[in-house]
């Protein structure tokens, strides 16, 4: 199933905010308008930019004004991809050529800062000072979320709340808001709005849990690249953390995270991964994301009933089942 099968209503505005999207990297440098316009191509879910538009269902809906919170976000997101495949050494993306390998690192840097720019000049079009703290307040925890993440490569020690606090920046704070601030620019009251980013957060801890199985489980097409990406970079994730914590399993799994490290992620991971797999961690895991999705799905319950309040249902429910 597409993420576009669970709103095919909305198509008409998710076509012309990817029509936005292209135009808003274009520039007065070619090189960087080249390079954005590659990273966009890439594709996506788009999952931020329709969580903005259903938040703004709450309100007086306007697709005009609520491009100017939905393309920023889907940019600040995919500036954030730019610098992890640096930080990551990706070559590529949901199947595609990163912008650091079909360019290189230097390039890619400078295309996720342009990418930055470009997203704050379009959210200054909006004269609401609510909005820019919250995507400023935003932006700065999620660089300390992607900070913690590259201290904690390969860090055996770290606790499941050091995980989820990363998690919470790196990821979910960013759908949470999409959700939020959709309706904020809507007008909808801040009791819609803050059930709106409820739903939102809780979601997103779900979504970032299902991609750290998805690394473990899926194939190269489903996710869009190698399996075991995250254990090969060093990035500890949930299954893995619980997998530690079973006596028998710990110190085999330390070896193997420990011989990944010392030949900088060369390292054959499919041995590591089969203990990950047939451990109870994975379990654990997937109880947890249920636990998130029940806790938006009790936030959505709060809200009023509208067509838009079945959209992120349905979404909530694709989130704790995806495949890619």
């Amino acid at each position: 199933m597409k993420m576009l099968d669970l709103f095919g209503m909305m198509k008409k505005d998710m076509d012309y905010i990817e029509q936005q999207l292209y135009r808003s990297v274009e520039g007065e440098d070619g090189l960087l308008s080249e390079t954005s316009v590659h990273l966009l191509k890439a594709g996506g879910k788009r999952l931020r930019p329709v969580f903005v538009l259903l938040g703004g269902k709450f309100g007086n809906y306007d697709l005009e004004r609520l491009q100017y919170i939905a393309v920023p976000l889907e940019l600040i997101h995919s500036a954030s991809l730019v610098h992890d495949d640096v930080i990551d050494d990706a070559d590529t993306r949901r199947g595609k050529p990163t912008v650091k390998s079909q360019w290189d690192n230097r390039i890619a840097m400078y295309t996720g800062d342009y990418i930055y720019g470009k997203a704050l000049t379009l959210a200054t079009r909006l004269e609401d000072p609510l909005i820019h703290q919250i995507l400023a307040k935003a932006m700065v925890q999620m660089t300390i979320g992607e900070m913690e993440q590259i201290r904690d490569f390969f860090n055996t020690e770290q606790t499941v709340f050091n995980y989820l606090l990363r998690i919470r920046r790196k990821t979910a704070l960013l759908i949470a808001i999409s959700c939020q601030l959709g309706a904020v620019a809507a007008g909808a009251p801040a009791s819609v709005s803050n059930l709106l980013y409820r739903y939102g957060y809780n979601v997103g801890m779900a979504f970032q849990i299902r991609d750290d199985l998805l690394d473990l489980f899926g194939t190269e097409k489903q996710i869009g690249k190698p399996p075991g990406s995250d254990m090969r970079q060093g990035n500890i994730t949930l299954p893995v953390l619980y997998a530690l914590q079973e006596e028998g399993l710990r110190e085999p799994l330390l070896r193997d995270i420990q011989e990944i490290h010392q030949l900088d992620g060369r390292k054959d991971t499919s041995e590591a991964i089969l203990k990950i797999r047939q451990s109870a961690g994975v379990a654990k895991a997937e109880k947890l994301a249920d636990r998130y999705i029940d806790k938006a799905l009790d936030a959505l319950g709060q809200l009023p009933e509208i067509k838009a309040r079945k959209s992120l249902l349905d979404i909530a429910h694709f989130v704790n089942r995806r495949t890619y």
